[in-house]
């Protein structure tokens, strides 16, 4: 997908550029539209058809006329230009954590490191430690996400769920114009946090027009097989396998069940059908040689005496003896979520004016959000000073004034600082509706005793990503989390369910064992820009794989009830 090209292609440019020690605003510019890009929704090249590029928020002159020359060239001339004096291992090495352009450029002038080899020996013999500004506590942290970064390129590739998220959508969105139902099954529907590959499902009576729209798609790379009701493809970016098979309306449900999955769960369903005298595949249920059930999924768990299973928790973990008893428990459904409870605006890191997010989710068909930018120790990220955040409480209320039928709330993410303390005195606090405390810095200082620390002032509502976990990037913090379910549980203090796909945090795992202790949950996206509010669908996957209903998710209430809790 070219916006995801283009997305690296101004990263890179950014690593390239710091790496040299150029001017940080530059530098800046490149992230800034990186990020842009990698959540922008619609396809740039076509978009740029009918639209200035500079229309997109954060987008100036010198990076659309960029994206103007990859879009007619495949080339950024910028990116060969700050590239070519640069070792290319320095841009393999970039990607793991703790390895920043200006680390790699300490490293590469005091000890001419230009690859990974490279670099391991120099760990190796301890000269990389000895540094000025190095020391053994940095280059063991190094040396843990090497071996994390190596570990997750041994395994077979899987992709972080909304890195595809995007690339989903727009496969579906085109397949739609030929076929009459598209939906992704696997995984994906599955809501899981990794994707091998994708697996599209359609109906048409014209599969060959389908078959044929499908593999002359711009991002496909190679044709692996072709038939006249299944496709297989390689997509260029990200290279990924994508199977489409297309079947009859009468087959619809009972395919989408088989390949929605999981293989256990599958397993458990044929064995009750064998039980009964029946026979499930993916185009229908049979008694003998006649067809009883197909059309829809609910007809193939009917058929075998099953209340319906929603997709999510169909992983053999309790939910068919559940659904025998049509005793399952009404888990919280998409429709639910009112509200985005943890957004960043321009006021700290964010792209976007409270304004611009506001009338953006309001389209989206929220009800509310609520604005939590960084507070005053997180320098790097634009942290908030006392007056500013005033300032931008003022604005709010101004804002709250003309807007009908949405609430902005007044929030921060305020940081836990080593010492326990909160970056904010409560007097600041006070002023706020929704307070999220949160860990950024000094991840192997106490954590534990920190979040409870912070579970212990009644002005805190939510503890963010309590895990700290960057799914195939860094492992988390060093937390005990039965005693942080604890106090959660003891001072009443709400867990996040942070929606951001390389977060995901807390998981379908914890989530599920934190709902048995009686804990409420807030599902935020963490978005810094608009494009990153429609992950609000991966928070929810996630309480809905966590077996969480409409009642755990403060989300899902409305805006006075959500007031009185907080």
């Amino acid at each position: 997908m070219i916006n995801q090209e283009l997305s690296e292609i101004f990263n890179t440019i950014a690593d390239a550029l710091e790496f040299k020690g150029e001017n940080p605003f530059k530098i800046n510019a490149y992230r800034k539209a990186s990020r842009i890009l990698k959540d922008f929704s619609e396809n740039l090249r076509e978009f740029s058809e009918d639209h200035p590029l500079t229309c997109i928020s954060g987008i100036g002159d010198g990076i659309a006329k960029k994206i103007k020359e990859y879009i007619a060239t495949g080339k950024v001339s910028k990116l060969e230009e700050v590239r070519k004096d640069i070792p290319a291992g320095i841009f393999e090495m970039v990607r793991i954590q703790y390895l920043g352009p200006k680390t790699l450029k300490l490293a590469y002038e005091k000890l001419g490191v230009g690859s990974l080899k490279q670099l391991k020996k120099v760990i190796n013999d301890g000269s990389l430690s000895r540094i000025p500004g190095m020391g053994p506590r940095k280059v063991e942290r190094i040396m843990d996400a090497i071996h994390l970064s190596e570990t997750t390129q041994m395994k077979n590739k899987r992709f972080v769920i909304g890195e595809l998220f995007p690339v989903i959508e727009e496969i579906v969105s085109k397949l739609k114009n030929v076929a009459d139902e598209v939906v992704p099954c696997g995984s994906y529907r599955r809501m899981k946090e990794t994707l091998g590959d994708i697996n599209l499902l359609a109906t048409s009576n014209q599969k060959k027009k389908v078959i044929d729209f499908f593999v002359s798609l711009q991002n496909i790379d190679e044709v692996l097989n072709v038939g006249p009701t299944k496709a297989i493809v390689l997509l260029k970016n990200p290279s990924l396998q994508v199977d489409l098979r297309v079947v009859n309306p009468d087959s619809f449900g009972a395919s989408l069940q088989y390949f929605t999955g999981s293989k256990a769960h599958n397993v458990a369903l044929r064995t009750i059908a064998k039980s009964r005298g029946l026979k499930i595949n993916e185009y229908g249920v049979y008694k003998t040689n006649r067809k009883v059930a197909g059309k829809t999924e609910e007809s193939i768990y009917s058929s075998i005496g099953l209340e319906f299973i929603p997709p999510e928790i169909r992983e053999d973990t309790g939910e068919i003896e559940l659904a025998k008893e049509h005793a399952l428990p009404k888990i919280i459904d998409y429709r639910d979520f009112k509200g985005d409870l943890h957004i960043h605006s321009n006021y700290s890191d964010g792209i976007e004016s409270i304004a611009e997010l506001a009338n953006h989710a309001k389209k989206m068909g929220f009800k509310y959000i609520a604005i939590c930018d960084h507070s005053r120790s997180v320098t790097y990220a634009g942290g908030l000073s006392k007056d500013k955040l005033l300032e931008k409480n003022e604005e709010i209320d101004r804002l709250n004034k003309k807007l009908k039928n949405f609430t902005v709330l007044k929030g921060t993410e305020v940081d836990i600082l080593s010492s326990g303390r909160l970056d904010y005195p409560d007097s600041i606090l006070e002023t706020l509706d929704i307070v999220i405390a949160a860990i950024h810095q000094g991840f192997r200082r106490n954590v534990t005793a920190r979040l409870i620390d912070a579970m212990n002032n009644p002005l805190v509502n939510i503890i963010a990503h309590p895990t700290g976990r960057l799914i195939n990037i860094r492992n988390g913090y060093d937390v005990d989390l039965d005693k942080v379910f604890e106090q959660a549980q003891k001072t009443g203090t709400i867990l996040e369910i942070n929606a951001y796909y390389e977060r995901l945090d807390l998981n379908d795992r914890h989530a599920n064992k934190a709902k048995s202790m009686g804990i409420h949950f807030s599902i935020g996206t963490d978005a810094h820009n608009i494009g990153m509010l429609k992950y609000w669908k991966l928070g929810v996957g996630i309480a809905r794989r966590a077996w969480l209903e409409k009642n755990d998710v403060i989300n899902c209430y409305p805006l006075r009830k959500l007031k009185a809790i907080l």
